[in-house]
């Protein structure tokens, strides 16, 4: 496999896993979890020397380019965020270990806790779904935001074009304009960051998780209803979209950050790597936030 993130973690990282636990641990399961962004995830099934099973996570950073591209969402940033959410209510995984500068394992390197559910997939009740992370957001937002890094967006939205495989220019133009505006002013709080269904996880339609919280920062509430708008409406269509802001009420100006944060996308989006229909999808979304103005 030439993708980094796919491979099975080298004997030296699972070796560090058991040295974190205690003498006497063996891993007696592993199961590659979704690779993406920077990471290669893994599920760990470790024993103690008494035969205890803990249920874990070993989370490397094992892209090569993510020092160059993405040097500010380290796993020193994570292991922090990861800190300041234990003592909350916000179902997230504990911080077991850290090996930041990759000196034990292969590269750098969390061991966090397991929890339980899945992706969401379809919902059977969309309406408890949608409240479900919207309570979820809350929670998130409630949390002291001073220690944490400031947001940021991935691009110049400014600098960003019109995407070439759309039919529409006109319209992206449009959202361009609107969201180089100034930030509108607003309280800033603890944002997940990258919030949107496949960072939750779900059991019987009850929310068990949120997890991937590197890019955790300080920032306007209305970024992560931003984020969880447009893969609403990318995954489950328009109306969904609208009903989680009608639920969530984020403060501030949410249709500047609705633009934003699809736009931050779009900069980086390979058309290639996208069924035409998903494209249609997102560019629908930008054109209801457009017209909404």
């Amino acid at each position: 496999m030439s993708d980094p993130r796919r491979r099975r973690p080298p004997e030296r990282a699972l070796r560090w896993v058991c040295e974190s636990l205690g003498g006497g641990s063996r891993v007696v399961g592993l199961r590659r979890l979704t690779a993406g962004g920077w990471h290669a995830n893994h599920a760990l099934a470790v024993a103690d020397r008494r035969g205890a099973i803990r249920r874990l996570v070993l989370r490397r950073w094992a892209r090569p380019e993510w020092r160059v591209e993405d040097p500010d969402f380290t796993p020193q940033r994570e292991a922090a965020v990861l800190e300041l959410l234990a003592g909350s209510s916000v179902p997230a995984p504990r911080l077991v270990a850290a090996d930041p500068e990759g000196a034990a394992c292969d590269v750098p390197a969390l061991l966090v806790t397991q929890l339980p559910g899945r992706p969401p997939g379809l919902p059977g009740d969309m309406d408890s779904f949608l409240a479900q992370l919207a309570r979820a957001m809350a929670g998130i937002h409630e949390l002291d935001a001073s220690k944490l890094p400031a947001y940021r967006t991935y691009n110049d939205i400014g600098a960003i074009a019109a995407p070439r495989w759309s039919r529409r220019p006109g319209l992206w133009e449009r959202a361009i304009e609107a969201a180089s505006t100034a930030a509108p002013p607003g309280p800033r709080c603890f944002i997940h960051r990258d919030f949107h269904p496949e960072n939750t996880l779900w059991s019987r339609g009850r929310l068990t998780g949120v997890v991937d919280w590197t890019t955790g920062s300080s920032g306007p509430a209305a970024v992560d209803a931003g984020h969880m708008r447009w893969n609403l409406a990318l995954t489950y269509g328009l109306d969904a979209a609208d009903e989680f802001l009608r639920i969530a009420e984020p403060a501030g100006d949410q249709r500047h950050w609705d633009l934003v944060t699809v736009l931050d996308l779009v900069a980086d989006l390979d058309p290639r790597d996208w069924p035409r229909f998903d494209l249609a999808r997102l560019e629908r979304y930008v054109g209801s936030v457009v017209d909404a103005g």
